[in-house]
């Protein structure tokens, strides 16, 4: 295999969100479509469980929701491979293994890890799949010697945890079986971690502050027209901040300067539209009507490709099944390098045979 293989995923816990897209769903299209990939994108079910055990039927209901969204935004399965985290008997095995490379201090001090224990306010009642989530996520990066992992800003910790793994690996069995991955970023500095709607530093579907892929209309517009500004922009004429008000963050991420020309011909871009809100005159309402445009244009062939890919359910479970078994028979082949590094691949092994046995 190629060093150019990309692996990346999402927990079926719900449909995708804006969040998703600029974070990593528009660099996985972007990356697929320049033909130069092997890329491998995982619904990550096992990973869902860690937080969601005693509530299989939520993940069992967003395998498929997740899988639309996939196709809608532009993933196509005869350029990706798409398969079910669970069904790869490798991402069982390889946690086992890296969780003997791992300390438990080293668990406790990842910025994602703990920002999330504070988030779901888990203290010390904390599943151990959950506290065990980095190692679970080298495993899924190695298994398929991914070299790059389209991610938002918040995952890097992950991805630094699985390059710690990946070099103790080589280093204590002396080889260069596991490939160092490295992220990939959005390109647009304000989709790195895209806010909620309330205002939230992260969008979040258990924050229940997210824009999804498949909103329809009305509900778009509603929640855009309820988002949180500037608290202290008052008054239309009071001087307004555009750091940190959402309404400019997506307009950061989504607009465009023709855009401007069609819904908005007061500006010529948004660097103007910034200034008039920062020296006063300029209000929130029309803010939120242009942001609104520019997001129901932007989603409305997402939703017409999902709607489409809708219709046929079994054609997604087929995508996922060919998928899935592709992953397998690629993932088996590191298992077994890995067991023969580690010298457990006895059976295999005419040297453990003829030493110990004839």
């Amino acid at each position: 295999m190629s060093n150019n293989i990309i692996l990346t995923g999402d927990r079926p816990t719900g449909s995708l969100h804006l969040g998703h897209y600029v974070g990593s769903l528009r660099k996985r299209v972007e990356l697929q479509n320049t033909g130069k990939f092997d890329q491998f994108v995982m619904i990550a079910d096992l990973q869902a469980l860690t937080d969601n055990a005693d509530n299989p039927e939520k993940i069992r209901q967003n395998i498929l929701e997740v899988m639309l969204d996939y196709l809608a935004v532009g993933l196509e399965p005869d350029k990706t491979t798409f398969f079910v985290q669970s069904h790869i008997p490798a991402l069982y095995e390889l946690p086992m293994y890296y969780s003997n490379l791992v300390t438990m201090s080293r668990l406790e001090r990842n910025p994602t890890i703990k920002s999330e224990i504070k988030m779901r306010n888990f203290e010390r009642n904390l599943p151990v799949g959950f506290m065990t989530y980095p190692i679970s996520q080298a495993a899924d990066i190695t298994a398929f010697k991914a070299k790059y992992v389209p991610v938002g800003e918040d995952q890097l910790p992950m991805l630094e945890q699985a390059r710690e793994i990946v070099n103790s690996f080589n280093r204590i069995y002396k080889c260069d079986i596991l490939v160092e991955p490295e992220a990939v970023l959005p390109d647009n500095a304000s989709c790195n971690r895209l806010v909620g709607t309330d205002g939230n530093t992260k969008m979040s579907k258990s924050l229940g502050n997210c824009i999804y892929l498949k909103d329809d209309e009305k509900t778009l517009k509603n929640k855009i027209m309820s988002m949180y500004t500037d608290p202290i922009h008052i008054n239309v004429s009071d001087p307004g901040h555009t750091e940190g008000n959402p309404v400019f963050i997506y307009l950061d991420a989504f607009s465009k300067d023709e855009d401007f020309a069609k819904y908005f011909p007061d500006y010529k871009n948004l660097a103007e539209m910034k200034e008039h809100y920062e020296r006063g005159g300029l209000g929130d309402m029309k803010c939120k009507k242009f942001l609104n445009n520019v997001m129901q244009e932007f989603l409305a062939p997402i939703r017409a490709r999902r709607e489409e890919y809708e219709k046929d359910k079994e054609q997604l479970i087929e995508i996922l099944k060919k998928g899935t078994q592709r992953a397998i028979e690629v993932s088996n082949e590191t298992v077994s390098e890995i067991r023969n590094a580690i010298g457990i691949n006895y059976f295999n092994d005419k040297t453990f045979i003829d030493k110990f046995v004839l």
